[in-house]
């Protein structure tokens, strides 16, 4: 499969990334390669699978657990009995 410079233009633009020739003209190509290794893939035989499986899961259990003053005791800080963080923006 080949890629073209368009393509990569195109890409490119979908990402927001500013190429210039040079850089689209190595990435044309790196695209190339990297599809040459996917088609690759085709050529792996399929392997079979066990049938069986485990499962390795614990079941859930009820038990004690701390309560909201405990679990927060080490909280650098808290707000109405939950812990606090900083704002994400």
């Amino acid at each position: 499969m080949t890629v073209d410079d368009e393509e990569v233009r195109h890409v490119a633009s979908l990402a927001r990334v500013d190429l210039d020739d040079e850089e689209v003209e190595l990435f044309t190509e790196q695209f190339g390669d990297i599809l040459e290794y996917f088609e690759a893939l085709d050529d792996v035989p399929e392997v079979e699978r066990e049938a069986e499986l485990a499962n390795v899961m614990r079941p859930d259990e009820v038990r004690e657990s701390l309560s909201q003053e405990e679990a927060l005791e080490n909280a650098p800080e808290t707000e109405d009995g939950y812990f606090k963080g900083p704002k994400v923006s």
